[in-house]
């Protein structure tokens, strides 16, 4: 006993896990205008619930979250990799088989003989290499990387409604000024024609103009239909049929209105990203790599294990006659004791354990290229919500001024000191302007949504 402890204590096939792969240093990339942050003041450390303030986009995500397909898979996963786990811990108590076995026999027309036996069998693998314990460490592992899968599809879940819906209120606020400006064009062209009626116009001007106001009528279509497609995007992700999706218009007069028109983007408390160590305790990516890793260890472990000696106890307890010389049956007794050494296996269990090594070595190198996008992801998205948060300034200046342009314009045609072409361009532009300030601020929240994901928001 004292030589096989320091045997087991030299070998290390006990040993747990620990993380030896050293994350690059400044994962997050410099030259980012952001404040770190500590404890809860980071997006990533929010609930959902209070990321996404809109009672509408809640209640969506909830049932995202009951109904939707591959979240409902995830937690299917879970419990199969809980199952496993409780198989392995029962791997360490003995197996019981009842196995009553009969036989009626004759020799050479002799009078049959009946023989029967009914045992209890008994078997225990004594786990004295660690076999069974790093099995079961490793079956631990994958439950844990089954529910970090859980936790990231979640997120991803979580981040596919919320875009969806703010792109549901970029189409409605599309529509919204195609359907205004629809309502001045038609205005401008039954003046032209008017105008043309009474000869202070050519026809080229009400051509011109007439052409500008079917342009429109035909975007409204196409924001129309791509709202329905919209919808029936949703839809799909909550698992329910086509229907109408509820939500809060851009321009409502209730608090939330959506984390675009409140330009949460550019407020400081949603540029606070963290520290890197934060980030990588809380996405589940890099937990799942992590846990990956973990496996691969207790898998090689098992695999060293498989080169030392197995040793299993049997016993037998029960009642038999012996092939039929006592009748009735006398009560039978009997254990063994087995050691089995492998020598030879054709070279499977030094294969196995070389190939162990190298999945081990191969998912580190995996986590670093996993910690390394992470990083990049949350550079990106830093980048996209300074982009979206500078040109949100310009944009928003843009249209004040084309909308001043256009109503001096106006008004100069109508006391004929501009042409009609110089109207069309100043209709145009500030058309053009306002589409552009309303899918900046989308992009904007899309921006800080992705962040939020990036930083390993969402999973609770």
């Amino acid at each position: 006993m004292f030589a096989a402890s320091l045997l087991l204590t030299g070998c290390g096939l006990y040993n747990k896990y620990e993380k030896t792969v050293q994350e690059p240093a400044d994962v997050f990339g410099t030259g980012q205008d952001v404040q770190e942050a500590t404890g809860s003041e980071s997006i990533a450390q929010m609930s959902w619930r209070e990321f996404f303030t809109d009672p509408l986009l809640q209640n969506l995500i909830e049932q995202a979250l009951a109904n939707n397909t591959d979240i409902n898979t995830a937690r299917i996963n879970i419990e199969k990799s809980e199952i496993s786990l409780h198989t392995k811990r029962l791997a360490f108590l003995p197996s019981v088989y009842f196995s009553p076995q009969g036989s009626i026999s004759s020799f050479d027309r002799a009078k049959a003989t009946k023989s029967y036996s009914i045992p209890l069998d008994v078997s225990w693998d004594i786990d004295l290499f660690g076999s069974n314990t790093n099995k079961k460490r490793a079956a631990k592992a994958a439950l844990l990387q089954a529910q970090m899968s859980e936790e990231a599809t979640r997120s991803n879940l979580i981040s596919n409604v919320a875009q969806q819906y703010f792109y549901l209120q970029l189409l409605d606020r599309e529509l919204a000024i195609l359907t205004e400006t629809d309502s001045l064009w038609y205005a401008s062209l039954e003046t032209e024609k008017a105008l043309y009626e009474n000869g202070q116009a050519y026809s080229t001007a009400v051509n011109q103009q007439e052409s500008s106001w079917l342009d429109v009528k035909a975007k409204i279509v196409g924001i129309r239909r791509a709202i329905r497609s919209t919808e029936n995007d949703i839809c799909s992700l909550l698992c329910i049929t086509p229907q109408h999706i509820e939500r809060a218009y851009w321009g409502a007069e209730a608090e939330y209105h959506s984390a675009a028109e409140d330009q949460r983007m550019f407020k400081e408390r949603f540029m606070k990203i963290g520290v890197p160590a934060q980030m990588l305790e809380l996405r589940p990516d890099v937990r799942l790599a992590n846990f990956y890793m973990e496996e691969a260890f207790y898998n090689v472990q098992a695999a060293r294990a498989a080169f030392f000696p197995s040793i299993t106890l049997t016993g037998e307890a029960g009642w038999s006659n012996s092939g039929g010389l006592v009748n009735p049956g006398k009560l039978l007794l009997q254990a063994v004791a087995s050691l089995s050494q492998p020598i030879f296996a054709r070279g499977q269990i030094n294969a196995n354990y070389k190939t162990a090594k190298l999945t081990e070595e191969n998912l580190k190198k995996k986590y670093i290229q996993t910690v390394i996008d992470a990083g990049n992801d949350v550079n990106e998205a830093i980048a996209d919500c300074q982009s979206a948060r500078e040109k949100h300034g310009y944009y928003h200046r843009q249209v004040e001024v084309l909308h001043e342009a256009y109503i001096g314009t106006h008004e100069l045609m109508d006391n004929g000191k501009a042409s009609y072409l110089e109207v069309l361009t100043a209709q145009e532009s500030l058309l053009s302007a306002q589409l552009n300030e309303a899918e900046n601020l989308y992009n904007g929240a899309q921006a800080v949504i992705s962040l939020y994901i990036a930083l390993g928001g969402g999973t609770k």
